[in-house]
Protein backbone atom coordinates (compact mmCIF):
# COMPACT_ATOMS: atom_id res chain seq x y z
CA UNK A 1 0.00 0.00 0.00
CA UNK A 2 1.42 3.40 -0.72
CA UNK A 3 0.38 6.36 0.67
CA UNK A 4 1.23 9.92 0.18
CA UNK A 5 2.67 11.06 3.89
CA UNK A 6 3.56 8.65 6.61
CA UNK A 7 4.28 9.62 10.18
CA UNK A 8 6.86 8.67 12.45
CA UNK A 9 6.87 9.00 16.33
CA UNK A 10 9.73 8.68 18.12
CA UNK A 11 8.91 7.92 21.71
CA UNK A 12 11.67 5.28 22.67
CA UNK A 13 13.91 7.77 24.91
CA UNK A 14 14.27 7.54 28.31
CA UNK A 15 13.70 11.20 29.24
CA UNK A 16 16.89 11.12 31.63
CA UNK A 17 16.47 14.57 31.96
CA UNK A 18 12.58 14.73 32.88
CA UNK A 19 14.01 12.30 36.16
CA UNK A 20 11.49 9.60 37.60
CA UNK A 21 10.44 6.29 36.46
CA UNK A 22 8.17 6.96 33.75
CA UNK A 23 9.34 8.22 30.14
CA UNK A 24 8.43 11.90 29.54
CA UNK A 25 6.22 10.28 26.79
CA UNK A 26 3.88 8.59 29.09
CA UNK A 27 3.14 11.18 31.67
CA UNK A 28 -0.42 12.60 32.00
CA UNK A 29 -0.99 15.78 30.45
CA UNK A 30 -4.58 17.14 31.02
CA UNK A 31 -5.72 13.80 31.61
CA UNK A 32 -4.20 11.85 28.69
CA UNK A 33 -0.63 10.61 28.28
CA UNK A 34 1.78 12.93 26.14
CA UNK A 35 2.55 10.16 23.68
CA UNK A 36 -1.85 9.59 23.16
CA UNK A 37 -1.98 13.60 22.47
CA UNK A 38 0.69 13.58 20.27
CA UNK A 39 -0.44 10.73 17.93
CA UNK A 40 -4.03 12.56 18.28
CA UNK A 41 -2.53 15.42 16.63
CA UNK A 42 -1.67 12.96 13.38
CA UNK A 43 -4.81 11.06 13.56
CA UNK A 44 -6.73 14.30 12.94
CA UNK A 45 -4.57 15.52 9.85
CA UNK A 46 -6.29 15.35 6.59
CA UNK A 47 -2.44 15.39 5.77
CA UNK A 48 -1.25 12.61 7.47
CA UNK A 49 -1.73 9.05 6.02
CA UNK A 50 0.19 6.23 8.19
CA UNK A 51 1.60 6.70 11.60
CA UNK A 52 4.00 4.70 13.10
CA UNK A 53 5.22 4.73 16.52
CA UNK A 54 8.99 4.19 17.40
CA UNK A 55 8.96 2.53 21.38
CA UNK A 56 12.00 1.41 23.42
CA UNK A 57 11.03 -2.77 23.69
CA UNK A 58 11.04 -2.27 27.90
CA UNK A 59 7.68 0.16 27.50
CA UNK A 60 5.31 -2.19 25.49
CA UNK A 61 2.95 -2.04 28.86
CA UNK A 62 2.65 1.67 28.87
CA UNK A 63 2.52 2.32 25.27
CA UNK A 64 -0.43 -0.66 24.99
CA UNK A 65 -2.00 1.53 28.05
CA UNK A 66 -1.77 4.98 26.15
CA UNK A 67 -2.68 4.09 23.22
CA UNK A 68 -3.33 0.19 22.76
CA UNK A 69 -6.96 1.37 21.58
CA UNK A 70 -5.94 3.51 18.60
CA UNK A 71 -5.70 2.53 14.68
CA UNK A 72 -1.85 2.34 14.76
CA UNK A 73 -0.13 -0.52 13.31
CA UNK A 74 2.34 -2.55 15.39
CA UNK A 75 5.00 -0.32 17.22
CA UNK A 76 8.40 -0.45 16.11
CA UNK A 77 11.26 -1.11 18.35
CA UNK A 78 13.68 1.67 18.57
CA UNK A 79 17.85 1.80 18.59
CA UNK A 80 20.33 2.41 21.28
CA UNK A 81 19.91 5.72 19.74
CA UNK A 82 17.38 8.26 18.61
CA UNK A 83 19.51 8.65 14.88
CA UNK A 84 18.57 4.49 15.08
CA UNK A 85 15.45 4.63 16.46
CA UNK A 86 14.21 6.84 13.63
CA UNK A 87 16.29 4.43 10.69
CA UNK A 88 14.25 1.81 12.39
CA UNK A 89 10.67 3.29 11.85
CA UNK A 90 11.83 4.42 8.02
CA UNK A 91 12.86 0.64 7.62
CA UNK A 92 9.58 0.19 8.73
CA UNK A 93 7.90 2.20 6.63
CA UNK A 94 9.05 -0.09 3.61
CA UNK A 95 6.11 -1.90 2.07
CA UNK A 96 3.97 1.34 3.05
CA UNK A 97 6.26 3.59 0.81
CA UNK A 98 4.73 6.84 1.16
CA UNK A 99 6.36 9.25 -0.69
CA UNK A 100 7.09 11.79 2.20
CA UNK A 101 7.62 11.11 5.85
CA UNK A 102 6.90 13.14 8.61
CA UNK A 103 9.21 12.54 11.39
CA UNK A 104 8.25 13.82 15.30
CA UNK A 105 9.25 14.06 19.09
CA UNK A 106 6.56 12.13 21.01
CA UNK A 107 7.76 14.93 23.78
CA UNK A 108 5.89 17.89 21.48
CA UNK A 109 2.30 17.41 22.04
CA UNK A 110 0.98 20.77 20.59
CA UNK A 111 1.97 20.13 17.05
CA UNK A 112 -0.89 21.92 15.15
CA UNK A 113 -3.02 21.03 12.23
CA UNK A 114 -1.43 24.24 10.93
CA UNK A 115 1.95 23.48 11.05
CA UNK A 116 1.49 20.39 9.96
CA UNK A 117 -0.11 21.88 6.50
CA UNK A 118 2.54 24.08 5.94
CA UNK A 119 5.23 21.08 6.51
CA UNK A 120 3.11 19.43 4.01
CA UNK A 121 2.57 21.90 1.15
CA UNK A 122 6.23 23.47 1.72
CA UNK A 123 7.90 19.38 1.57
CA UNK A 124 6.43 19.19 -2.19
CA UNK A 125 8.44 22.21 -3.70
CA UNK A 126 11.85 21.53 -1.64
CA UNK A 127 11.52 17.98 -0.80
CA UNK A 128 12.94 18.49 2.68
CA UNK A 129 11.48 20.55 5.14
CA UNK A 130 11.30 21.88 8.59
CA UNK A 131 9.57 23.92 11.02
CA UNK A 132 12.56 26.53 13.17
CA UNK A 133 11.83 29.52 14.88
CA UNK A 134 14.61 32.51 14.61
CA UNK A 135 16.90 33.06 17.66
CA UNK A 136 15.98 36.67 19.30
CA UNK A 137 18.81 36.35 22.21
CA UNK A 138 22.15 37.14 21.71
CA UNK A 139 24.16 34.37 21.48
CA UNK A 140 27.78 33.90 23.16
CA UNK A 141 30.60 31.53 22.40
CA UNK A 142 32.07 30.57 25.38
CA UNK A 143 35.95 29.07 25.39
CA UNK A 144 37.26 27.89 29.12
CA UNK A 145 35.42 30.36 31.44
CA UNK A 146 34.93 33.59 29.46
CA UNK A 147 33.23 34.62 26.56
CA UNK A 148 35.50 34.03 23.46
CA UNK A 149 32.98 35.62 21.04
CA UNK A 150 29.42 37.01 20.35
CA UNK A 151 27.49 35.26 17.00
CA UNK A 152 25.14 36.98 14.56
CA UNK A 153 22.15 35.61 15.46
CA UNK A 154 20.40 37.26 12.18
CA UNK A 155 20.98 33.36 10.61
CA UNK A 156 20.34 31.21 13.92
CA UNK A 157 17.34 29.11 14.08
CA UNK A 158 15.67 26.74 16.91
CA UNK A 159 14.83 23.56 14.63
CA UNK A 160 11.51 21.84 15.41
CA UNK A 161 9.81 18.69 14.50
CA UNK A 162 7.88 17.33 12.58
CA UNK A 163 11.36 17.39 10.27
CA UNK A 164 9.66 16.13 6.57
CA UNK A 165 11.47 14.12 3.98
CA UNK A 166 11.15 12.94 0.66
CA UNK A 167 11.24 9.40 1.70
CA UNK A 168 13.61 7.75 -0.43
CA UNK A 169 16.03 9.97 -0.10
CA UNK A 170 15.97 10.24 3.91
CA UNK A 171 16.48 6.86 4.00
CA UNK A 172 19.39 6.58 1.94
CA UNK A 173 20.91 9.39 4.01
CA UNK A 174 19.92 7.57 7.12
CA UNK A 175 21.55 4.62 5.49
CA UNK A 176 24.76 6.17 4.70
CA UNK A 177 25.00 7.99 8.01
CA UNK A 178 25.08 4.27 10.33
CA UNK A 179 28.69 5.28 11.80
CA UNK A 180 27.81 9.42 12.68
CA UNK A 181 25.92 10.08 15.49
CA UNK A 182 23.86 13.33 14.35
CA UNK A 183 21.27 15.26 16.37
CA UNK A 184 18.39 15.37 14.11
CA UNK A 185 17.30 14.51 10.71
CA UNK A 186 17.62 17.24 9.51
CA UNK A 187 21.90 17.00 10.53
CA UNK A 188 21.50 13.87 8.24
CA UNK A 189 20.06 14.94 5.09
CA UNK A 190 22.65 18.13 5.32
CA UNK A 191 25.25 15.53 5.70
CA UNK A 192 24.38 13.73 2.87
CA UNK A 193 23.83 16.54 0.23
CA UNK A 194 20.20 17.18 0.72
CA UNK A 195 19.10 21.06 1.00
CA UNK A 196 16.59 21.61 3.66
CA UNK A 197 14.21 24.67 3.93
CA UNK A 198 12.48 26.40 7.20
CA UNK A 199 9.08 27.07 7.77
CA UNK A 200 7.92 29.21 10.75
CA UNK A 201 7.74 26.93 13.35
CA UNK A 202 5.58 27.79 16.42
CA UNK A 203 6.33 28.48 20.27
CA UNK A 204 3.94 26.44 21.68
CA UNK A 205 5.48 23.36 19.54
CA UNK A 206 7.91 23.34 22.37
CA UNK A 207 9.71 19.77 23.42
CA UNK A 208 8.69 18.84 26.90
CA UNK A 209 12.25 18.11 28.79
CA UNK A 210 12.67 19.74 32.14
CA UNK A 211 9.87 19.75 34.68
CA UNK A 212 9.50 22.79 33.79
CA UNK A 213 8.65 22.35 30.38
CA UNK A 214 5.59 19.53 32.13
CA UNK A 215 4.55 22.44 34.02
CA UNK A 216 4.33 24.63 31.07
CA UNK A 217 2.29 22.44 29.16
CA UNK A 218 0.18 21.58 31.91
CA UNK A 219 -1.23 25.31 31.79
CA UNK A 220 -1.66 25.05 28.52
CA UNK A 221 -4.33 21.85 28.33
CA UNK A 222 -6.03 23.41 31.68
CA UNK A 223 -9.20 25.18 31.18
CA UNK A 224 -9.25 29.24 30.84
CA UNK A 225 -11.43 30.52 33.49
CA UNK A 226 -11.48 33.54 31.79
CA UNK A 227 -15.31 34.90 32.08
CA UNK A 228 -14.87 36.39 35.46
CA UNK A 229 -18.15 36.96 37.23
CA UNK A 230 -19.32 39.37 40.63
CA UNK A 231 -22.42 38.44 42.61
CA UNK A 232 -24.05 40.36 45.33
CA UNK A 233 -26.58 39.16 48.00
CA UNK A 234 -28.31 40.96 50.62
CA UNK A 235 -30.40 39.52 53.04
CA UNK A 236 -32.42 40.38 56.45
CA UNK A 237 -34.35 38.47 58.82
CA UNK A 238 -35.95 39.79 61.80
CA UNK A 239 -36.05 38.50 65.37
CA UNK A 240 -38.79 36.59 67.15
CA UNK A 241 -39.25 34.74 70.19
CA UNK A 242 -36.35 31.72 70.51
CA UNK A 243 -33.03 30.29 71.91
CA UNK A 244 -30.78 30.59 69.33
CA UNK A 245 -30.02 31.48 65.91
CA UNK A 246 -28.62 29.34 62.12
CA UNK A 247 -25.71 31.95 60.93
CA UNK A 248 -23.95 29.65 58.08
CA UNK A 249 -25.30 26.51 59.14
CA UNK A 250 -23.84 26.89 63.03
CA UNK A 251 -26.47 27.04 65.58
CA UNK A 252 -25.36 29.95 67.83
CA UNK A 253 -27.60 30.14 71.31
CA UNK A 254 -29.00 33.31 72.13
CA UNK A 255 -32.11 35.16 73.45
CA UNK A 256 -34.16 35.13 69.74
CA UNK A 257 -34.43 33.68 66.70
CA UNK A 258 -34.43 34.65 63.33
CA UNK A 259 -37.81 34.80 61.73
CA UNK A 260 -37.90 33.26 58.34
CA UNK A 261 -40.24 30.39 56.06
CA UNK A 262 -37.27 28.01 56.10
CA UNK A 263 -34.51 27.68 58.95
CA UNK A 264 -34.13 31.82 57.98
CA UNK A 265 -30.33 31.59 57.54
CA UNK A 266 -29.43 35.09 56.55
CA UNK A 267 -25.99 34.22 55.84
CA UNK A 268 -26.62 31.54 53.73
CA UNK A 269 -29.05 33.04 52.02
CA UNK A 270 -27.08 35.94 50.93
CA UNK A 271 -24.42 33.64 49.52
CA UNK A 272 -26.90 31.86 47.75
CA UNK A 273 -28.21 35.21 46.16
CA UNK A 274 -24.72 36.58 45.53
CA UNK A 275 -23.72 33.13 43.70
CA UNK A 276 -26.79 33.08 41.50
CA UNK A 277 -26.64 36.44 40.86
CA UNK A 278 -23.12 36.12 39.45
CA UNK A 279 -24.25 33.37 36.96
CA UNK A 280 -27.61 35.86 36.20
CA UNK A 281 -29.68 33.11 37.68
CA UNK A 282 -32.04 34.97 39.21
CA UNK A 283 -32.86 34.79 42.91
CA UNK A 284 -33.02 32.32 45.84
CA UNK A 285 -36.92 33.21 45.73
CA UNK A 286 -37.44 32.04 42.32
CA UNK A 287 -35.74 28.98 42.78
CA UNK A 288 -37.04 27.96 45.90
CA UNK A 289 -40.49 29.76 46.44
CA UNK A 290 -41.30 30.86 50.02
CA UNK A 291 -45.25 29.62 48.92
CA UNK A 292 -43.87 25.86 48.63
CA UNK A 293 -44.32 24.25 51.18
CA UNK A 294 -41.64 21.71 51.22
CA UNK A 295 -39.32 24.17 51.92
CA UNK A 296 -41.13 25.73 55.30
CA UNK A 297 -38.13 25.29 57.98
CA UNK A 298 -35.69 23.65 55.61
CA UNK A 299 -31.74 23.64 55.89
CA UNK A 300 -30.34 26.42 54.01
CA UNK A 301 -27.44 24.50 53.03
CA UNK A 302 -30.04 22.69 50.15
CA UNK A 303 -30.47 26.43 48.50
CA UNK A 304 -26.21 27.50 48.56
CA UNK A 305 -25.59 24.06 47.82
CA UNK A 306 -27.74 23.76 44.26
CA UNK A 307 -26.32 27.40 43.45
CA UNK A 308 -22.97 25.80 43.61
CA UNK A 309 -24.34 22.80 41.18
CA UNK A 310 -25.15 25.18 38.85
CA UNK A 311 -21.91 26.58 39.02
CA UNK A 312 -20.52 22.88 38.60
CA UNK A 313 -23.04 22.31 35.21
CA UNK A 314 -21.35 25.57 33.76
CA UNK A 315 -18.05 23.89 34.00
CA UNK A 316 -17.31 26.82 36.77
CA UNK A 317 -15.44 27.57 39.81
CA UNK A 318 -16.34 29.50 42.51
CA UNK A 319 -12.98 31.55 43.28
CA UNK A 320 -13.91 33.29 46.78
CA UNK A 321 -16.69 34.05 48.86
CA UNK A 322 -16.78 37.46 50.92
CA UNK A 323 -19.54 37.82 53.93
CA UNK A 324 -20.32 40.36 56.45
CA UNK A 325 -22.57 39.80 59.16
CA UNK A 326 -24.71 43.08 60.52
CA UNK A 327 -26.01 42.68 63.82
CA UNK A 328 -25.29 44.22 67.45
CA UNK A 329 -25.82 40.61 69.14
CA UNK A 330 -24.89 37.87 68.91
CA UNK A 331 -20.92 38.35 69.33
CA UNK A 332 -20.08 36.45 66.02
CA UNK A 333 -15.92 36.31 66.58
CA UNK A 334 -16.28 33.32 68.92
CA UNK A 335 -18.09 31.50 65.85
CA UNK A 336 -16.20 33.22 62.87
CA UNK A 337 -13.85 29.93 62.31
CA UNK A 338 -16.72 27.46 62.07
CA UNK A 339 -19.14 29.58 59.87
CA UNK A 340 -15.90 29.60 57.38
CA UNK A 341 -15.52 26.07 57.90
CA UNK A 342 -19.12 25.25 57.06
CA UNK A 343 -19.46 27.72 54.42
CA UNK A 344 -16.35 25.95 53.00
CA UNK A 345 -18.15 22.19 53.42
CA UNK A 346 -21.13 22.87 51.76
CA UNK A 347 -19.84 24.27 48.67
CA UNK A 348 -16.56 22.42 48.64
CA UNK A 349 -14.31 25.25 47.95
CA UNK A 350 -10.92 25.82 50.01
CA UNK A 351 -11.44 27.70 53.42
CA UNK A 352 -8.69 29.99 52.57
CA UNK A 353 -10.81 31.53 49.54
CA UNK A 354 -14.05 32.04 52.12
CA UNK A 355 -14.16 35.13 54.18
CA UNK A 356 -16.49 36.71 56.84
CA UNK A 357 -16.79 39.93 58.49
CA UNK A 358 -18.99 41.29 61.01
CA UNK A 359 -19.67 44.68 62.27
CA UNK A 360 -22.54 46.85 63.52
CA UNK A 361 -24.49 49.88 62.50
CA UNK A 362 -23.49 51.73 65.90
CA UNK A 363 -26.90 51.32 67.49
CA UNK A 364 -28.27 52.69 64.56
CA UNK A 365 -31.14 50.90 62.70
CA UNK A 366 -33.22 47.90 62.92
CA UNK A 367 -29.59 45.71 63.58
CA UNK A 368 -28.55 48.41 65.83
CA UNK A 369 -31.54 48.37 67.65
CA UNK A 370 -31.75 44.65 67.74
CA UNK A 371 -34.61 43.76 65.97
CA UNK A 372 -32.96 41.24 63.11
CA UNK A 373 -29.64 40.76 61.55
CA UNK A 374 -28.53 41.70 57.78
CA UNK A 375 -26.25 39.80 55.51
CA UNK A 376 -24.25 40.59 52.90
CA UNK A 377 -21.92 38.52 50.42
CA UNK A 378 -20.18 38.99 47.42
CA UNK A 379 -19.08 35.96 45.45
CA UNK A 380 -16.72 35.59 43.07
CA UNK A 381 -17.94 33.23 39.88
CA UNK A 382 -14.71 32.26 36.81
CA UNK A 383 -16.62 30.72 34.05
CA UNK A 384 -14.57 29.13 30.47
CA UNK A 385 -15.32 31.46 27.98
Amino acid sequence: MTVENAAIIVAAGRGQRMGGEIPKQYLMLGGEPILRRTVGAFLKSDHIQHIQVIIHPDDRSLYDEAVGDLDLPEPVAGGDSRQQSVFNGLRALSETSPEYVFIHDAARPFVSEKLIASLAKEVENSGAVIPALKVTDTIKYMTEDHINNTIDRNFLYRAQTPQVFDYENILKAHEASQDKDLTDDSAIAEQNGIKVAIVQGSEDNFKITTEEDLRKADMMTGTSYTDVRIGYGIDVHAFEDGDHVILGGIKIPHDQKLKGHSDADVVLHAITDAILGAMAMGDIGEHFPPSDGQWKGASSDVFLKHAASLVDEADGVIANIDLTIICEAPKIGPHRDLIRDRISEIIDLDIARVSVKATTTEKLGFTGKGEGIMAQAVATIRLPE
